[in-house]
């Protein structure tokens, strides 16, 4: 087993701000920081193209005196070695709050997903590396049911199909699931469907199984779980289930954040913020169901995002507030968390990506 490069997008402020990495030896399972790589521009999330050799960041720049905020997407390219990035460039996603940014599998499109102004954007990735000028720009319209938190749109995340014929955007002030298609070739994309989530749910996150059968978005405000079949074909999303992720008989506050398919397609992961645990479900591979199996909350401290590593072992947990990434081992054959005692430090941890040492 080959180690492999850990990066940790912040929300940290000041001079903290920026990417931390750290270097990761499954066979051990020792996590050695690298420290800040790459600092400001509150890159809270990540996303890596398909080669390992690029790196792609949200951006929040703050304004200084009356210059406007720069808000988007920036590139870098990756040292594999060393973990060193290297900065491209940076593109304007055309609204406001980018919360969520993915690439897709062929690794020409990047897309982000603007929270503030509830909008998906679309920009080519050049041969060098760089991103291009948006492609497209769609404001999404609407509200749902919550007059706080849904009296407009928020895209919360974008999420490209297994075959890169669609873009999944998450809305949680829409209370939808928006299937755009999309062109490769050029990088636009095109309204095609939508599905309905549960009322005044906010979905956030939106992860496909491995099987490219099954779909599932997380609920942020309704604390669940909901899973779709996937008709790669037509591209439409069909509710199977909806499944809380909180144990029975908790009743504080809570909110949902990160939602994830073991590679294995045998367990699903969720993260609570509030109960501060992350949710096990074994998966019925047959039919795309959820079962509850446990929560585990050792040591986590509102879990903003997670991670598994690339050879299905780990499970990394990015705590916001506790300034940490806490590492779990998998059991293989039950998707059960054990705590490895392994921690490492990274200011207000959003997301965290992997990349393989060359």
């Amino acid at each position: 087993m080959k180690p492999y490069l850990v990066y940790f997008g912040t929300g940290a402020r000041d001079d903290q701000a920026g990417i931390y990495a750290a270097r990761f030896d499954p066979a051990t399972g020792e996590l050695d920081s690298l420290g800040q790589i790459e600092p400001g521009g509150a890159p809270g999330f990540l996303e890596i193209h398909p080669s390992g050799d690029l790196l792609f960041a949200t951006v929040r720049m703050r304004p200084e005196g009356d210059e406007e905020p720069f808000q988007g997407a920036a590139a870098y390219t990756i040292d594999r070695a060393t973990g060193k990035l290297t900065f491209i460039n940076q593109v304007s996603g055309q609204g406001s709050g980018p919360a969520h940014i993915t690439v897709d599998h062929g690794g020409k499109t990047v897309s982000v997903a603007n929270y503030g102004s509830g909008s998906t954007t679309t920009m080519p990735v050049r041969a060098d590396g760089s991103l291009g000028e948006a492609a497209s720009f769609i404001q999404h319209e609407g509200s749902s049911i919550n007059p706080e938190r849904q009296a407009g749109p928020h895209a919360h995340s974008v999420n490209f199909s297994p075959d890169d014929r669609f873009l999944i955007a998450a809305d949680l002030g829409l209370d939808q699931v928006i299937i755009y298609s999309h062109d490769p070739a050029t990088s636009k994309i095109e309204p095609h469907g939508s599905a309905a989530t549960v009322p005044g749910g906010g979905p956030r996150h939106f992860t496909f199984h491995p099987n490219g059968k099954s779909a599932y978005v997380i609920n942020e405000m309704a604390n669940s779980v909901t899973a779709f079949s996937w008709d790669a074909e037509a591209g439409t999303l069909e509710e199977l289930q909806t499944i809380n992720t909180l144990p029975e008989g908790f009743d504080g506050e809570s909110h949902t954040a990160e939602v994830l398919v073991h590679p294995s397609g045998k367990f699903l992961y969720g993260s609570n913020r509030g109960h501060d645990s992350i949710a096990v479900f074994a998966v019925n591979e047959a039919d795309g169901t959820l079962t509850f199996v446990e929560t585990v909350g050792e040591g986590i401290t509102v879990p903003r995002n997670f991670r598994i590593g690339p050879t299905g072992q780990y499970l990394f947990v990015a705590n916001q507030r506790g300034d940490s990434v806490k590492l779990f081992s998998i059991d293989q054959e039950t998707g059960r968390l054990t705590s490895t005692g392994v921690e490492i430090e990274a200011p207000v941890p959003q997301c965290v990506r992997f990349v393989a040492v060359k």
